[in-house]
This record gives C-alpha cells, sequence and structure tokens, in this order.
C-alpha cells in the first residue's frame, strides 16, 4: 500500500508560478447517513460542483504579489479552504479529483469543514 501511496505523490504535478494546487475530498457514495446510494451522474456533479478542498501545493510565487496581498498569503499547506464552484483546472490522480488554481481564487479558509455542505 506505502508503496501506491508514494507513486501516486510523485505522479503529483508542481504548481508553478502563482498557482496552487487543491486536493478535493472523497465523494461520499450514499446521500448523508442514509443508505440511499448516488447515481454515477450524481457523484460527478458533486465533484464538479466541490468549493471545498485541502491545499496540498503552492507555487513559487503564491501570495507574493505584495501589491495583491498586503497582509500576506489567505491560506498556507494543509489548510482546507473553499473557493467558487468550476475554478481552476480539474485532473485525477488515482482516483482523488485535484483542483490547479490561481491564488487569488481562494475565498476563505474553513476550520471545520464537517459543518459546512454546498446548497
Amino acid at each position: 500500500m506505502s508503496d501506491k501511496k508514494d507513486k501516486i505523490e510523485v505522479e503529483l504535478p508542481t504548481p508553478v508560478g502563482y498557482r496552487i494546487l487543491i486536493q478535493l475530498p472523497k465523494v461520499k457514495d450514499t446521500y448523508g447517513d442514509s443508505a440511499i446510494i448516488k447515481l454515477e451522474k450524481e457523484k460527478h456533479h458533486d465533484y464538479i460542483l466541490s468549493t471545498m478542498g485541502l491545499v496540498v501545493g503552492m507555487g513559487d510565487e503564491a501570495y507574493k504579489d505584495k501589491g495583491r496581498f498586503e497582509k500576506g498569503p489567505w491560506c498556507k499547506m494543509g489548510d482546507v479552504v473553499m473557493f467558487r464552484a468550476n475554478t481552476g483546472t480539474r485532473f485525477k490522480v488515482g482516483e482523488t479529483e485535484y483542483r490547479l488554481m490561481n491564488d487569488d481564487s481562494i475565498e476563505a479558509v474553513v476550520p471545520d469543514p464537517s459543518q459546512i455542505s454546498r446548497v
């Protein structure tokens, strides 16, 4: 298992410039705590319309523009952040979906993502 995990980590693209790499959460197969299984189309929509994710990479120029980010970075590695649905370049590595987006696409840092849901 660890060899597979290491290989996936190596395969992740490295963000360049002012880009940030976001890992999307795994979409649940069921609705809430029920046993009702989602259709593949519904799970696909959940991915496309995702509004939160984990910061797993940052380009060398992310948040370096002092004119735009006077108070410093809006987020850091390991933060769960919120962004607009459909933001960034979407791709998968293994079974996990990622987004590559601009540093100014981050709209909030989320302290407890379990309390937030998309409407």
